[in-house]
């Protein structure tokens, strides 16, 4: 049939389902992302702050991508088995990376060789947060102070001890440098991740640990840990009543941390750039920035050139930390 010879009145249905047909495929060529759930890899145990703030931002993602976004806990090595799992599976922005300091700007400068070129396989999509962290000790620990802390660990060489979340995680290198500065022996237990280190702290099976107030302070509150210090520059606006490590003499300790999301090499630019500015409006939500902000959290939401700047100078901040601490893999 010549479609040409129809009249105008029969010709009008095939153009309409001709331009819709048209329209859809283009659609669906150009923005194939968000067409199947995004998964969000956390690479420790759950209730830990990175999980934490997944949780949070997860589910006003999913509205703004128009996809359902799940969190997947993949603890281990640091967080590189989270890292290997983004990696290997199609770089199409389905399957993302709560970064963190840890994986990302410290390990390079401890472990003797990395399953992964942070520079080269990762993709900076956007920093989500900064996260000073805050040192805990256990109730049952005759202290109340940074300076009552570092009297008792003297008299005790050897005999404290101090959780992290895993080798070379933010919380590891501030225990590392409170070893330094202080001049103590404590002796450092590695775990998959802050849930279990919180377990095992709470049970009284490790003296203290650093960790940020998002996964930790509903502890202190509850009378099952106490606040000693807050590793920031300045008091939390959410806890004003606990001290900096700073004013409580150990000067410049402030090793902050931070949390993003990053993709795989190879993810397609658009699919990054959009990833960013959903996550962003998401942060400026006035009830997600004050829940962060009443855990002792930042939001940030920058842009991938912004983060990718951030980083090569907070790793550049990590290496020195590492060398003055002289800290190896375990």
């Amino acid at each position: 049939m010549n479609v040409r010879s129809l009249p105008p009145k029969l010709l009008l249905p095939w153009l309409v389902a001709g331009t819709a047909w048209l329209c859809a495929a283009h659609a669906f060529a150009a923005d194939p992302f968000a067409s199947k759930p995004v998964k969000i890899l956390v690479g420790f145990s759950p209730g830990g702050s990175n999980d934490v703030v997944a949780r949070l931002i997860a589910p006003k993602l999913a509205e703004g991508l128009g996809a359902q976004v799940l969190v997947d806990n993949r603890p281990g090595a640091g967080g590189n088995i989270a890292v290997s799992a983004m990696l290997t599976a199609p770089a199409d922005g389905h399957t993302l990376l709560m970064c963190t300091t840890g994986t990302l700007s410290i390990q390079p400068h401890v472990l003797k060789s990395m399953p992964f070129d942070p520079e080269k396989d990762i993709v900076p999509v956007t920093q989500v947060t900064n996260a000073p962290y805050m040192l805990m000790v256990n109730s049952t620990l005759p202290v109340t102070s940074v300076k009552e802390l570092v009297a008792y660990a003297r008299q005790k060489p050897g005999e404290l001890n101090f959780a992290s979340s895993g080798t070379a995680t933010g919380g590891h290198l501030a225990g590392e440098m409170l070893k330094t500065r202080a001049g103590i022996d404590i002796v450092h237990v590695a775990y998959k991740g802050t849930g279990q280190a919180m377990t095992d702290l709470l049970a009284g099976q490790v003296s203290m640990i650093f960790d940020q107030p998002v996964s930790s302070m509903q502890y202190a509150r509850s009378g099952k840990l106490r606040a000693l210090a807050v590793a920031s520059p300045r008091r939390l606006a959410a806890f004003p009543d606990i001290p900096t490590v700073t004013e409580a003499g150990i000067p410049d300790f402030e090793p902050v941390t931070w949390a993003g999301i990053c993709a795989a090499k190879n993810t397609p630019p658009a699919v990054v750039e959009r990833i960013q500015r959903e996550v962003a409006k998401v942060l400026a939500t006035p009830d997600i920035a004050k829940r962060l902000a009443a855990d002792g959290l930042e939001p940030v939401g920058s842009t991938p050139e912004q983060f990718r700047a951030f980083l090569a100078a907070d790793k550049r901040k990590w290496g020195r930390v590492v060398k003055d601490a002289d800290v190896k893999a375990e």
